[in-house]
């Protein structure tokens, strides 16, 4: 057997043998064995952003904007993705790894509260978007399971911009949860139908927070929510999802797909002083409905969806629910057409400021992937104020000076 000259060196000096080095050779290490079924994967997703009119101190409150994105060159958000899926044997066992890089991870707001109040988790360029453990059990067609922090299992958006029809993000994704910390149970009876189930410590997004709000908050001398700390072992979210996929005997349908679901517990991110005008602080429940469909047409590459987000804050007067239609069409093989028309009301001023209240989002995506791994799009965005109040633009946080806001983006990504 032939060895390389460092085994030899080490062997010279008595550091080791050469028998035991060529059992080595012979038998692969337990760490390339662990390694050599796990995957990294990943992208760096650029834009560049143009936006018409005179400042930009208040933008369109979609998820991922800001006015430091606007009119300019811009890094948006590197993932590192490290991955072992399940694999097809009855007690499998693999894990999952999100991270993010840039400056959307500080948008992400999942920094950890360890030793800290929720309030208290800073933010950086880096956050970890999921990061769980999989595994399944050999109940009838395989019993999943993710531990750790994952996805919210509503929307029909995704927070990763490659998986989205477009590059800007709805209202109703914006106000949909994101992350939780928890258990969620997954099953798939048929290839039609399959169903999720979950517990979490709160709404999120912080990894590992905890309903740890302080005090009894009252207006007028009339509580008007509950101590939540000393329940934390008890009081936890709840949620659930449903999913139906049409069958190949349903024609040019076949593949269509109908969705819904919820999620309900305590959002410590919540500022109740938005609403009230008192003592600043903290928290409230929440419950958050969706249901979205995809649905396939008789033209080749044609493709509608719908979706619809209702928020309710528990105690915050007015309502906040917002309703999108998407149209996809693949022209080419390259080619790619998509846009997104949205209703957003927001009484409730969870996402907008008094008087607007309700905003018109109409999206239009133009998608060409000339080179290979790259996703390369146009973006045209237009945001109006259906109150006819000012809600956008201007040089002063808070004192907008246009009804409209227009965007023009190109969005570049690198898949790898």
């Amino acid at each position: 057997m032939k060895f390389n000259k460092w085994t030899v060196a080490l062997a010279a000096v008595g550091v080791v043998s050469l028998a035991s080095a060529a059992k080595a050779d012979e038998k692969p290490s337990s760490v390339m064995t662990a390694l050599s079924s796990t995957t990294i994967s990943g992208t760096v997703d650029t834009s560049m952003e143009w936006n018409p009119g005179t400042g930009n101190a208040n933008v369109a409150p979609y998820k991922f904007n800001s006015p430091s994105m606007a009119d300019g060159f811009n890094l948006d958000v590197v993932q590192l993705t490290i991955e072992k899926p399940l694999d097809e044997q009855d007690w499998a066992a693999g894990y999952r790894a999100d991270l993010w890089f840039g400056p959307y991870a500080n948008v992400l707001g999942t920094q950890s509260v360890f030793g800290k109040s929720n309030q208290q988790a800073s933010q950086s360029d880096f956050a970890i978007r999921q990061a769980y453990v999989a595994l399944r059990a050999p109940v009838g067609n395989g019993l999943d399971f993710k531990v750790g922090v994952f996805d919210s299992i509503i929307g029909y958006e995704s927070v990763d911009a490659s998986k989205d029809p477009n590059f800007t993000r709805s209202y109703g994704h914006s106000i949909e949860p994101q992350t939780e910390t928890g258990l969620l149970v997954s099953y798939r009876f048929c290839d039609c139908f399959s169903a999720s189930a979950g517990v979490a410590n709160t709404i999120g997004p912080q990894i590992n927070g905890r309903d740890v709000y302080p005090t009894t908050l009252s207006f007028g001398g009339v509580p008007i929510a509950n101590t939540y700390g000393p329940d934390s072992e008890s009081y936890k979210a709840y949620m659930g999802s449903v999913a139906l996929t049409a069958p190949d005997s349903w024609g040019f349908l076949s593949g269509s797909t109908l969705y819904g679901g919820g999620v309900s517990g305590y959002n410590a991110n919540i500022q109740r002083n938005t609403i009230l005008t008192h003592t600043p602080a903290w928290g409230a429940n929440e419950s958050s409905w969706y249901v979205g469909s995809t649905i396939a047409t008789p033209v080749t590459g044609l493709r509608l969806g719908v979706a619809w987000d209702w928020l309710d804050v528990y105690q915050f007067p007015g309502k906040t629910w917002a309703i999108a239609g998407y149209i996809s069409w693949q022209a080419t093989e390259k080619l790619s057409f998509h846009g997104r028309a949205e209703y957003f009301y927001d009484s409730s001023q969870v996402l907008l400021t008094s008087p607007t209240d309700q905003v018109l989002d109409l999206t239009a995506t133009v998608q060409y992937d000339l080179w290979k791994n790259v996703i390369t799009r146009v973006e045209f965005r237009w945001d109006h104020s259906l109150n006819d109040a000012d809600a956008f633009g201007g040089t002063v946080q808070g004192n907008p000076q246009y009804v409209n806001a227009f965007m023009l983006a190109a969005n570049i990504i690198y898949k790898f």
